[in-house]
């Protein structure tokens, strides 16, 4: 089904909103909000440079998404045999050259947004929006791409969930406290996880084009395993910020709530059988992972 009513999948429009990967795009909104939420908590909500940070984040995916389209295909890793959604350079939608600038471009829109932070931050922003930068495009690109090298998860963990918040939090408080951190890391394993479904769909075809991811590395029983794990951890990240001062049954109603759907959408990837319903799943994944972040930003707003 189109996005938009009438745009027939084969337009333009179509091809690049397919092509940002919008099952992807909750892993950038859900920082921004959750970071946003405990700032707002604290009495040091920014709205101005919330928005800069959201526009930061989706830019930053998009553009990471960008050069996995162009850099899978120049390895080799975007074939025929590839089972998943279909990619725009792989499929002869959108010509390398032509995508390569667009991934540079989104990184410079970025780029410039993130400069409208530092007034908030100062320079270690800067180093901030760099690095998102470098490793965004090292993710697949570069002498040692990450995603390749069984790193992707820990630089989704750290980027996604760490830094975004951590850094959102900073633009508009001027301290990052261990709170932050803490959020920052139960909103960095459920990101993880939209990693962990698309590579466990990938495994066979990663492996015959050399992409070493954790799922070709040490297998699908490992991959299921970290999945549930990295939902323990979001859980054990909302149980401890909402202990101190949330309303006690809001703490059990949100953990029990995150607790079922973990255990639900663990028991659909073990139990998968065709790639059609990994990526319903991956959706899944993707629209649970900003479900949490809406609990979070409830919880420290009204808890």
């Amino acid at each position: 089904m189109s996005i938009m009513t009438g745009a027939p999948k084969s337009s333009s429009l179509w091809i690049w909103l397919d092509a940002s990967r919008p099952r992807t795009l909750p892993a950038a909104v859900a920082p921004v909000l959750a970071a946003s939420a405990l700032a707002w908590r604290d009495g040091d909500f920014v709205a101005p440079a919330a928005l800069a940070c959201l526009a930061f984040a989706l830019l930053i995916q998009v553009g990471t998404n960008f050069a996995n389209d162009y850099y899978d295909f120049v390895k080799g890793a975007d074939t025929e045999e590839r089972v998943g959604p279909r990619r725009a350079v792989a499929s002869g939608l959108v010509a390398p050259a032509t995508m390569k600038r667009a991934m540079i471009g989104m990184f410079a829109l970025a780029f410039a947004i993130g400069l409208t932070l530092l007034g908030y931050g100062g320079w270690p922003l800067l180093l901030i929006g760099i690095a998102s930068i470098v490793c965004g495009i090292a993710y697949t690109g570069g002498p040692y791409p990450l995603g390749y090298n069984g790193l992707g998860d820990v630089f989704v963990f750290i980027f996604f969930g760490l830094v975004a918040v951590g850094a959102t939090y900073f633009v508009q408080t001027g301290v990052v406290t261990q709170e932050a951190w803490i959020v920052g890391a139960g909103i960095g394993a459920l990101a993880a996880n939209i990693l962990v479904v698309n590579n466990y769909r990938d495994v066979e075809t990663d492996a015959r084009a050399g992409k070493r991811t954790l799922v070709v590395r040490f297998g699908r029983r490992f991959a299921r395993t970290q999945f549930m794990v990295s939902h323990g951890l979001a859980v054990a990240a909302l149980v401890a910020v909402g202990a101190g001062d949330w309303n006690p049954a809001f703490v059990i109603g949100g953990a029990a709530m995150c607790v079922t759907v973990g255990w639900i959408q663990s028991v659909r990837l073990a139990r998968s059988t065709n790639p059609a319903e990994l990526i319903r799943l991956l959706g899944a994944t993707g629209m649970y992972l900003a479900f949490y972040a809406l609990v979070l930003a409830v919880g420290l707003v009204w808890g």
